[in-house]
């Protein structure tokens, strides 16, 4: 074994052979050597580095995200399709995985019939050979290097690397002796009347989309964690510098007209211009190697994961390596329909699309994850950024819209129906994604909101804890607690196990799987939950307590009627049953108690669910309100869409009309559809005699002590007899059906801040009234004190004039400050309210007021202003 595993390894190729080799090949490929001259003449100098820096950011940003993902987990085979269904799950993994394995197949061909066409117009004279069988020898040569081995076909294209090398050495040793400065200035613009910027931009972009052909080798890696972030910048970074420096060479040595009208411009600018006739068979070559190596690895990491299972047979590999050779015969027979077909035109833009969506794909994948701040995700590329992230996906789908829209949207389309196709059959989850990570987060997200909201009664939900204990009984009642939920709330099986120690836990694990299997078999919205315990009643008042977090708390719980036998005598049971029932009502939980048999939901089954009838039992006052919503929130399930509801009210014979106005009103203002029905005599008799034809009937009991009671205050095996099945309902807390948006905790908290503010604002301006009234009474004071005294009558009656004024001046602050003192206490107690309510608010200033308020005695005002002065008798 040892043998194998070292002969295994050996097998594996390193960062230069597996990533950076296939990347490099197939980004310097048929675009650089016969169409960034035309580029360079169509659009000017500086228009052409605007497409080349705009194309490579792309490229740039998506091998960042690749890299944060490559060093968070240990890559296999699949390259693109692993990274992103490890990350969005099967259905996207999948679909990309599926026309990534389809768009390099055809791609195989492209190239190949590139190959053909270059190889005839070297040839002096023509060739006997048609563009298309050059293609189909050349594929055929392709087929034998990628069946031999990924191993055998990185040799052949350490060969084309030569070439490559070698005819890029001939174009800068022929360029650069010849660059101008005059010419790189004139070139610097392009022709007014060329094609648009976007145009040239969707010619030039195919030259960067080869940079993940090295991670599509990801399972032939020695160590992909390594090689796929070095492998992928080495190749992206020198391809720019060397797509950079060719533009720069075309614009300084050639003109603009030369440049959009001859292909082979490159061949004139190169000292030796057979090798760029060598470096086109390479670049076309090269690509359609990488693509063959690509394509079948793809496609059996998809046949291993088992996700379309008429793919099964493709997961089998040959040799040490695990080479997927019947992959590599299924490419090998689409690339060689795609030449037999001949025109390409109609497939190549959205072929193109398939690469842009992936890259588009991967960086979403990426920013996915990193958004979901799963403790998880630690990558070791130290230079990710999730914004990087987004922004290279928002780059994608830009690239996408100005490239080609149409082909954009067929290459969507045909993603988009995989990826419904996956969700409706792939059921089965294979591994864990990123999937569970975004929606904890947004969970906590989502929570942490309504922290700060105020309760109101029209949030209310129902949050269940459904108790089952024995699974005969255990597959209705789940059944029903979906009812109530009314795909609003949540639902939590539970089941107690009294049992302590090792046993217990134990116990506790086989109990929950029980759980879990039979929410699986109905396929019920349920959580389950299984609880071991030695003191049964106390974990229910702490379950009842702690159970949920911040607002998700259980408000409601649903058991089966405890009886064995439905209308047996209750005997010793009772007592411990109505103790459990009373600890959830003090705990502040709604109690629902389902009384039903097997006879009961085989006639429910059986019935035509058009003719499904719910009939609450009203009683006005919390339950009869609980029971009403109840039975409409039952009403939004599947079967129960069309179940009518009536609501039976007891009024004597001269009341009726107007009970069933009142109750109609009612409805009206809760906005339930529902009959109103008025009978003159309730009785266990009335309600067997009306309901016994129900499919469900709501009907109020009561806790007297340690026993269960009717309405009537009977039995409750009084009422059962003959019904269908039953909800016996007893509501802890009420529930306001008509509570508009404007009142509740809410309404409470906007009318306390606007009293608030009120008073704020009346007490500031009497406040400062206060102050002007007091500076007047001195000022009117002061100018007593400063009046001339005398013993002529004019004297005197001036002076009288003038205590006078300072009188008045003095009760007219006095009054001043009364109303002011009274504005500071309305302030005072505004403020305790907004207190109350969790709200702070700005100290109120009664104390100094007060204390500047003057006296309201004009004498002793007077003494302690100033004791000169006398009030005139």
């Amino acid at each position: 074994m040892n043998n194998k595993a070292a002969e295994a390894n050996g097998s594996k190729l390193g960062t230069f052979a597996g990533v950076f080799t296939p990347s490099i090949l197939t980004i310097l490929g048929i675009i650089l050597f016969l169409r960034l001259g035309y580029v360079v003449g169509e659009a000017g100098l500086w228009k052409v580095l605007l497409i080349i820096g705009l194309a490579n950011a792309i490229s740039v940003l998506t091998s960042v995200s690749l890299s944060a993902v490559a060093t968070n987990m240990k890559v296999k085979g699949g390259g693109d399709y692993y990274l992103i269904s490890r990350t969005l799950g099967l259905e996207f993994g999948g679909a990309i995985g599926l026309v990534l394995f389809l768009a390099q197949s055809v791609s195989v061909a492209f190239y190949c019939i590139g190959f053909g066409e270059a190889l005839e117009s070297m040839l002096p004279g023509g060739s006997a050979l048609s563009p298309r069988m050059i293609a189909l020898i050349a594929m055929a040569l392709l087929f034998v290097f990628a069946w031999l081995g990924a191993d055998v076909a990185t040799k052949f294209q350490f060969v084309v690397m030569a070439l490559l090398v070698l005819a890029l050495a001939s174009f800068f040793i022929g360029g650069l002796p010849h660059v101008k400065g005059s010419t790189l200035a004139q070139n610097w613009t392009g022709p007014s009347n060329g094609p648009g910027f976007w145009i040239l931009f969707a010619i030039f972009f195919p030259a960067v989309t080869g940079f993940t052909q090295g991670v599509s080798m990801s399972g032939d890696l020695k160590d992909p964690i390594k090689s796929l972030p070095r492998g992928t910048f080495a190749a992206v970074f020198l391809s720019i510098a060397v797509y950079f420096g060719a533009a720069l060479i075309f614009a300084a040595t050639s003109s603009l007209d030369v440049l959009s009208k001859d292909y082979s411009a490159m061949q004139k600018v190169a000292k030796w211009p057979v090798l760029i006739d060598a470096g086109v068979v390479a670049a076309t070559l090269s690509s359609a190697m990488a693509s063959f190596l690509g394509a079948p690895r793809i496609l059996q990491s998809l046949a291993q994961d088992k996700i379309f299972p008429f793919l099964t047979p493709f997961a089998k590999g040959e040799g040490a390596s695990a080479n997927p050779r019947r992959g590599v015969l299924l490419a090998a027979g689409i690339a060689l329909v795609t030449i037999l077909m001949g025109n390409l035109n109609l497939i190549a833009p959205v072929v193109s699309m398939f690469f842009l969506i992936s890259y588009g794909l991967l960086n979403y994948a990426t920013y996915f994850e990193a958004k979901a701040a799963s403790p998880s995700f630690r990558p070791t590329f130290k230079y990710f950024n999730k914004k990087y992230s987004l922004l290279g996906f928002l780059a994608c789908l830009g690239a996408m819209l100005a490239i080609d829209p149409k082909s954009g949207a067929a290459a969507i389309a045909v993603l988009f129906a995989i990826h419904q196709y996956l969700m409706r059959t792939a059921h089965t989850e294979r591994w864990a994604d990123g999937q569970r990570s975004h929606h904890l987060q947004e969970m906590r997200k989502h929570l942490l909101a309504t922290v700060n909201e105020p309760e109101h009664y029209r949030d209310w939900r129902p949050y269940i804890l459904v108790f089952t204990e024995r699974p005969d009984r255990r597959a209705n009642l789940l059944r029903f607690s979906s009812w109530l939920e009314g795909k609003s709330g949540a639902v939590t099986a539970i089941q107690v196990i009294e049992q302590s120690g090792a046993k217990g836990y134990k116990m506790k694990q086989e109990a929950e799987e029980e759980l879990r299997q039979a929410i699986a078999e109905q396929k019920l919205p349920i959580f389950p939950l299984a609880i071991r315990t030695s003191d049964v009643q106390t974990s229910l008042e702490t379950l009842l307590q702690c159970f949920g977090i911040g607002p998700f708390k259980a408000n409601t719980a649903v058991l089966n009627w405890f009886e064995e036998k439905r209308y047996s005598t209750v005997g010793g049971r009772e007592i411990p049953y109505s103790r459990n029932l009373r600890i959830a009502f003090r705990a502040g939980v709604n109690i629902v108690l389902l009384a039903a048999g097997e006879e009961e939901w085989a006639a429910l089954d059986a019935a035509p669910k058009e003719e499904r009838r719910i009939d609450v039992w009203w009683k006005d006052d919390a339950t009869g309100r609980l029971m009403l919503l109840l039975a409409y929130l039952i009403t939004r399930n599947s079967g129960w869409e069309n179940a009518k509801i009536r609501v039976l009210v007891q009024a004597s014979e001269e009341d009726e009309k107007e009970a069933v106005m009142i109750m109609a009103d009612f409805l009206q203002d809760a906005r339930i559809k529902a009959e109103p029905v008025v009978l003159s005599k309730v009785d266990p008799q009335a309600v067997r005699e009306e309901s016994g034809d129900a499919a469900l009937v709501f009907s109020p009991f009561r806790l007297h002590y340690n026993q269960l009671q009717n309405q009537f205050g009977g039995k409750i095996e009084d009422l059962l007899n003959k019904l269908p099945i039953v909800a016996l309902v007893l509501a802890s807390h009420d529930v306001d059906l008509t509570a508009q948006p404007d009142e509740g905790e809410a309404g409470k908290l906007a009318a306390a801040m606007d009293e608030y503010e009120e008073c704020l604002k009346k007490a500031q301006g009497l406040e400062h009234e206060a102050e002007m009234a007091r500076e007047e009474a001195l000022k009117a004071e002061k100018r007593l004190l400063d009046a001339p005294t005398g013993d002529s009558d004019q004297e005197a009656e001036k002076r009288a004039a003038m205590v006078k004024q300072a009188q008045e001046a003095r009760d007219e602050a006095a009054k001043v400050f009364k109303k002011s003192a009274k504005a500071e206490a309305r302030l005072q107690e505004a403020a305790k309210i907004m207190e109350s309510l969790g709200l702070t608010t700005k100290a109120p200033r009664a104390e100094k007021n007060q204390s500047e308020a003057p006296a309201e005695d004009s004498e002793s005002n007077e003494a302690s202003e100033n004791e000169n002065i006398e009030p005139e008798e």
